[in-house]
C-alpha cells in the first residue's frame, strides 16, 4: 500500500480493526468471538470480511502456521485522521471548528477532559505565536 494512498474502512471493517488495535494479532476466531459479544455476526462472514480487508491492505496476514494470524496493517491514528479529515469536509463544510463546537455543545465533557481541551488550546496559540 502506498503511503498517500487513502483507505476507508466500512462500519464493520472498522469494528474489527478496533479488535485488533486493543487486542493485537488475532486468529478470525478470537476477533468473531469478541464481536459476537456485541452484534450478531457469524463466524464465516468475519472470515470473509477479514480477507476482503487483507486484500484491501487494511489487515496483513501471518499465514506460516495452520491458523492465519490477522494484525491491523493500518495505524488507528491515521485512520481516525482521514475518517476525521472526511467528515469535516464533507459534514462541517471544511469547518473544524463548528465540529468541536457541535461536539461540546452535544456531549458533557468531564472537568479533566475540558482542562485537556484548554491545554491543547493554549499548546495551539503558543505554536502559532513563533
Amino acid at each position: 500500500m502506498s503511503a498517500g494512498k487513502q483507505l476507508k474502512p466500512t462500519e464493520s471493517e472498522l469494528e474489527i480493526l478496533r479488535v485488533l488495535w486493543e487486542k493485537g494479532p488475532s486468529t478470525v476466531r478470537e476477533v468473531h468471538e469478541i464481536l459476537e459479544q456485541s452484534k450478531d455476526a457469524g463466524y464465516t462472514t468475519t472470515l470473509k470480511l477479514m480477507q476482503i480487508m487483507h486484500e484491501k491492505g487494511l489487515l496483513q496476514r501471518d499465514a506460516s502456521s495452520k491458523t492465519h494470524i490477522y494484525a491491523a496493517a493500518v495505524s488507528q491514528e491515521n485512520t481516525q485522521r482521514q475518517l476525521l479529515d472526511k467528515m469535516i469536509d464533507t459534514v462541517f463544510n471544511g469547518s473544524a471548528s463548528q465540529l468541536v463546537l457541535q461536539a461540546l455543545g452535544n456531549h458533557k465533557s468531564s472537568k479533566e477532559e475540558l482542562e485537556k481541551i484548554k491545554q491543547y488550546l493554549n499548546e495551539i496559540e503558543k505554536q502559532q505565536r513563533k
